[in-house]
């Protein structure tokens, strides 16, 4: 028996598009654009050291030592009223007055101090502590940021 084919008629399935427009090309446009920012990169470290050094130095300061004579000089005269002091040189002459009594009562010059100024220079050390600072700066290779044990 021989077995007819069956004619196919085209069906919703097997059925052509109908001719139409092609499908559009899409070309895609690229544009670059450059942002700017700042990032911290160690390119190397420093490392001062102050050091303090202290020395002795005797200075010496110079000046005058002053000393006073004092020498008593009785006069024993009678005088009309009181006597002031009075400067002579390098000497302060100062007047001691008593009074006496007489028949009359004067004014006696008894005696007077001189007291006379005498300066001597002298030298006097002293020692004494002087600082000073001396700075070092030594320059050290930047630290690998993988490496976080040197600081």
């Amino acid at each position: 028996m021989e077995c007819p084919t069956p004619l196919l008629e085209p069906g919703p399935a097997t059925a052509q598009p109908p001719a139409a427009a092609p499908a559009p090309l899409i070309i895609p446009v690229v544009e670059e654009r450059a942002t700017v920012g700042k990032r911290q990169v160690e390119t190397g470290r420093v490392r001062i050291v102050k050091k303090v050094s202290t020395r002795r130095e005797t200075i010496g300061a110079g000046g005058w030592d002053e000393t006073f004579d004092i020498e008593r000089v009785p006069i024993g005269q009678p005088v009309d009223g009181p006597v002031a002091a009075r400067q002579e040189g390098d000497t302060l002459v100062i007047p001691v007055l008593e009074e006496r009594l007489v028949v009359e009562k004067r004014l006696f010059l008894k005696e007077e101090l001189r007291v006379t100024k005498q300066r001597t220079p002298r030298t006097r050390t002293q020692e004494i502590l002087l600082r000073r600072e001396e700075i070092s700066v030594e320059r050290l290779p930047p630290v690998a940021e993988d490496d976080a044990t040197q600081v």
